[in-house]
């Protein structure tokens, strides 16, 4: 489905919806507990409904309600544990299935069953889990039971695994030493899993890269409300950054959330930025980049190759595609600012930021910008045409999209 957009700017106010990562969490401690917990203001992305599927298939009970969902932790063997192309639910719901044992079967599509999950292997084979990848199908199979233990990651690909094996482990019975071989990425979203945790009344301790465990812990329900998603806002806070006059509500302040750093960033936007701790804000710090005088380069990004989509090349290509100045590198971009975009015609790549940063460009371009896959953005914020036209965007598109 495609998406036609007229320049303009945009106008007015805007509730932002929750925090992907922070439901993510939540709801997974919840599924720990034994118990009812109500998780407030969840919404209705594909990532999470994918990550509500999984915790439905190991027997966990979830209730919907208009502003929240209760979650009661009665599980049991499961079925299919289909992730979409959540890699979040993916790598978070690996080792919690495995932390209970069993034989379990986990769906993928787009590009999820090839993106890397080397290092939770290197556990299974050191702790006699079976497995079994087919990637053509996008499934894997998995059966055994995860042991406590001492554990060696890196912490260079993704923050991820780490987050996934803290909170499969307190539930085990013996404690557990996790250590990182390398420095942590996205560091931010670790401490955001610790202060989730932590109101289930779980907890571990973190000294020099190395994470202690203490086994045995029992998590017990809550009642908290997810909050409002940095990661989204900045496609707004870029947009009022190019002109636009946007105020945003929902906003945490004092969030954990590593994309926080959107907030100064659109503010100084330096010459060299490195994006090691929030590689999600790389396709709208490109556009912002491309339509502000000067060069700039953003650093350490070649994670963004094992996204959705290669995101360094779905960024490049992006901007080429509306007139703008960009070098791919192997890690990173280089960009050279106009005065502004002169529309076009843009590929997606079936990636929800490639498509909501093509938005946000035109709200400088000369001509029309044409977005194909425009449906995308489903995967992380399903109202976002929506939100766009209550700003004045001037688009038309599908119903699938818009």
């Amino acid at each position: 489905m495609e998406a036609v957009i007229q320049p303009g700017k945009l106008k007015g106010k805007l509730i932002i919806p929750p925090s992907k990562s922070f439901a993510h969490r939540a709801l997974i401690c919840a599924a720990l507990a034994k118990g009812r917990s109500e998780i407030y203001n969840c919404g209705r992305s594909e990532d999470i409904n994918a990550t509500k599927s999984c915790l439905e298939a190991l027997g966990v009970r979830i209730e919907e309600f208009s502003d929240k969902l209760i979650i009661k932790g009665e599980r049991e063997k499961g079925d299919v544990l289909n992730c979409g192309e959540s890699g979040s639910t993916l790598r978070f719901m690996l080792p919690v299935a495995l932390a209970s044992g069993g034989e379990f079967i986990f769906q993928g599509a787009g590009r999820l069953m090839s993106r890397p999950l080397e290092e939770y292997f290197n556990i299974f084979k050191s702790q006699g889990i079976a497995y079994e990848l087919d990637e053509r199908r996008g499934r894997l199979k998995v059966s055994g039971r995860l042991k406590p233990g001492r554990f060696e990651l890196s912490g260079g690909i993704s923050s991820q695994y780490l987050t996934g094996l803290l909170l499969a482990l307190p539930s085990l019975e013996g404690d557990s030493e996790l250590i990182l071989n390398s420095a942590l990425q996205s560091s931010g979203y670790v401490d955001m899993t610790k202060d989730i945790q932590a109101r289930f009344n779980v907890k571990w301790e973190e000294k020099n890269g190395r994470y202690y465990i203490g086994g045995g812990q029992r998590y017990t329900p809550a009642s908290l409300a997810c909050e409002g998603d940095y990661s989204q806002a900045a496609f707004w806070l870029a947009a009022r950054r190019l002109g636009c006059d946007i105020i945003l509500e929902g906003l945490n302040e004092n969030s954990l959330q590593p994309d926080k750093a959107i907030v100064n960033l659109v503010k100084e936007l330096p010459d060299r930025i490195d994006v090691s701790q929030f590689p999600d804000l790389v396709p709208v710090l490109a556009v912002l980049c491309a339509l502000t005088p000067g060069r700039r380069e953003i650093v350490n990004a070649a994670r963004l190759r094992l996204k959705e989509s290669d995101r360094l090349r779905a960024v490049s290509a992006l901007i080429k595609s509306l007139g703008g100045e960009i070098e791919e590198r192997e890690d990173g971009l280089a960009i050279t600012g106009v005065s502004a975009f002169s529309g076009g015609v843009c590929e997606s790549f079936n990636d929800h930021r490639i498509v909501m940063a093509a938005a946000v460009a035109a709200v400088k371009a000369r001509g029309p910008v044409i977005i194909l896959g425009a449906q995308s953005v489903n995967k992380s914020y399903p109202e976002f045409w929506e939100h766009y036209k209550s700003l004045g965007g001037r688009l038309e598109c599908g119903p699938d999209c818009c």
